[in-house]
């Protein structure tokens, strides 16, 4: 199989809306369409060690979810002469590995693959409620109704799920919580309408919003003033790749029916940060 016959399937199977080239992001950052795969790494994204590590298991195309080339859409032209970008293009050019994103198709699909690794990472998929379909707010991140716990309860079981040294908290960690409101990745800033968030909260009724990136003067400051104005409202950040990795983690499964025998290896990118505590 090749690099462009894997893409087309993958698009196919997603069920998504087929984007132009100029409306997405999920391009061939990198590498020769016509090439053959011997093996795929799937992750959140293509940082210098998941490409060492990808080189080592012998895999030469990388299904990555974020940009490569530290922007968006993965502008090039900028860094023509950085020495950041020269270096991991030449190892990867080295290496002959191919970089594919798969973010826009994939949150578009006929259901969000990010989500539906978020659902069978926390075993969460039975408490995950179906949104009025009436309401404007339907595509709009995911709402679970779990068994009621604490906030700080709550904290702790992603926690340790994500393997996480610290998560951020705004609330009473001991107030109860029951409608969990999930906003993966960059949903939180609200899609490019940062009042998105805060409008979710209100239609959904939710108690505590999971969420991966923040500004701390929109949602982080709603749910704040809300805490302090004695209502039950709270918020747990647990920033943009922890939020959406797992939807990497699970897609080897889903690509299974496409690849074959091609092995396919999820690899963590991991957090960007190291915590002083």
């Amino acid at each position: 199989m090749t690099v462009k016959e894997l893409i087309e399937e993958i698009i196919v199977k997603s069920g998504s809306k087929r984007f132009s080239y100029e409306e997405t992001c999920d391009h061939l950052i990198i590498g020769d369409e016509n090439m053959e795969i011997t093996g795929i790494v799937t992750t959140f994204m293509a940082t210098v060690d998941v490409i060492n590590e990808a080189v080592k298991i012998g895999a030469n195309m990388i299904i990555t979810h974020e940009p490569t080339w530290f922007t968006g859409i993965d502008k090039e032209d900028w860094l023509r002469d950085d020495p950041v970008y020269l270096e991991k293009k030449k190892l990867l050019e080295d290496n002959k590995i191919a970089v594919w994103r798969f973010h826009d198709h994939m949150h578009a699909g006929t259901e969000d693959g990010i989500y539906r690794g978020f659902d069978e990472e926390f075993g969460w998929a039975e408490y995950r409620e179906v949104p009025d379909p009436d309401s404007k707010m339907s595509w709009f991140g995911a709402t679970y109704v779990i068994p009621q716990t604490t906030l700080s309860d709550l904290a702790g079981f992603f926690k340790d799920k994500l393997d996480m040294n610290v998560v951020q908290l705004v609330g009473n960690p001991d107030m109860k919580v029951k409608r969990v409101g999930v906003l993966v990745g960059g949903g939180s800033l609200g899609l490019g309408t940062e009042n998105l968030p805060m409008i979710y909260m209100k239609e959904r009724n939710i108690d505590v919003c999971v969420c991966g990136d923040i500004t701390e003067w929109t949602l982080s400051a709603y749910v704040r003033d809300a805490s302090q104005l004695g209502m039950n409202k709270a918020m747990i950040v647990i920033g943009h790749e922890r939020s959406e990795e797992c939807g990497m983690k699970h897609l080897p499964a889903w690509l299974k029916s496409i690849t074959g025998d091609i092995p396919v290896t999820f690899i963590d990118a991991k957090e960007p940060f190291t915590y002083l505590v």
